[in-house]
């Protein structure tokens, strides 16, 4: 029975055959990933830059971008580099770190979405005491135990994932390396049932921050509704929408990637599940957030126009 250490690389899923295929789904990483980059990269400068931006919902925002450039760069590349030259080999190495990093971003983003269902709970049940329990210190503080509750999940469960011993060949059936699939290579039952009762008790932890979630958000609709202005009301709604609806297409691709049937279950349907749950997701928030706040559109297109200006200026002096 060979230990996985001795395993000297691990064989990726062929997305295509035909080099056709393989060129268009370059392109199509290519897209996605400078949509993430673009999105995530304008919220963070924003943020970051200006200061009418620096509220408890814009730092959680700011966070949340840095995981989805995290998962963008952590899957991505190695997908784009073996549809390119038709390579399909993925270090040993560098399969332990690329599970541990995207285990690590998906975590602390799940985190840091519970946490802002809290700030928007907050900001509207209890608005008075907003800056009382969202105080700067507290806010870091949240963000700081949402990436170390991320980091020491992903070592553990990575750590169990690779020290089992593997005797089922060294293909996934996966574009990158992603644990359930090489707990599929796993020879050993005691090692393998240790780390389905680690999968379990995750699977509880997050069924517990998602009740956390509707919870909340039961007691802010009952709030909003209690409002007597309309206008008042559309505007609370409006700050909500964007969060639920991340929220909403984070959980609702990853259960489903997780809990298909397995009569259902093909490698055409799972590429595309694992597709919509560690791609789609993170080139998409940016923009969901952005559509539904005012205050973070003005400020990109304020710093957009600024660039654009500063640039005009610096090419007319040097002509």
């Amino acid at each position: 029975m060979p230990n996985s250490s001795s395993m000297a690389q691990f064989l990726l899923l062929a997305l295509a055959d035909r080099r056709e295929l393989q060129l268009l789904h370059f392109w199509l990483f290519l897209g996605i990933s400078l949509a993430a980059l673009l999105g995530n990269g304008l919220i963070l400068s924003t943020v970051a830059c200006d200061q009418h931006l620096h509220t408890p919902r814009d730092f959680f925002l700011l966070h949340l971008s840095l995981t989805d450039l995290g998962c963008i760069c952590t899957t991505v590349p190695k997908a784009m580099h073996n549809s390119l030259w038709s390579m399909r080999e993925i270090s040993y190495t560098g399969c332990a770190l690329q599970a541990f990093f995207f285990v690590f971003f998906l975590s602390a983003e799940f985190s840091l979405l519970t946490i802002m269902c809290y700030d928007r709970y907050v900001a509207i049940c209890k608005p008075l005491h907003y800056g009382t329990l969202l105080g700067s210190r507290v806010c870091a503080h949240m963000a700081a135990a949402a990436w170390a509750s991320g980091f020491l999940y992903s070592l553990l469960h990575t750590a169990s994932t690779f020290s089992l011993p593997l005797c089922q060949g060294n293909a996934l059936g996966q574009f990158f390396c992603e644990i359930p699939h090489i707990l599929k290579l796993s020879c050993s039952h005691s090692g393998y049932l240790r780390e389905i009762w680690l999968i379990m008790v995750s699977a509880c932890l997050l069924f517990g921050c998602f009740i956390f979630i509707v919870f909340s958000y039961v007691q802010i609709f009952r709030a909003v509704l209690r409002i007597p202005s309309e206008q008042a009301r559309h505007k609370a709604f409006s700050t909500c929408l964007p969060h639920l609806a991340v929220v909403s297409l984070f959980v609702s691709t990853g259960t489903f990637a997780c809990l298909k049937p397995p009569s259902i279950s093909s490698p055409s349907l799972d590429l595309a599940l694992s597709l919509l749950y560690s791609v789609v997701p993170p080139a998409l928030n940016p923009f969901i957030y952005s559509l539904r706040n005012r205050e973070l559109r003005d400020a990109i297109r304020k710093m957009m126009t600024g660039c654009f200006s500063g640039a005009i200026k610096c090419l007319c002096s040097r002509v």
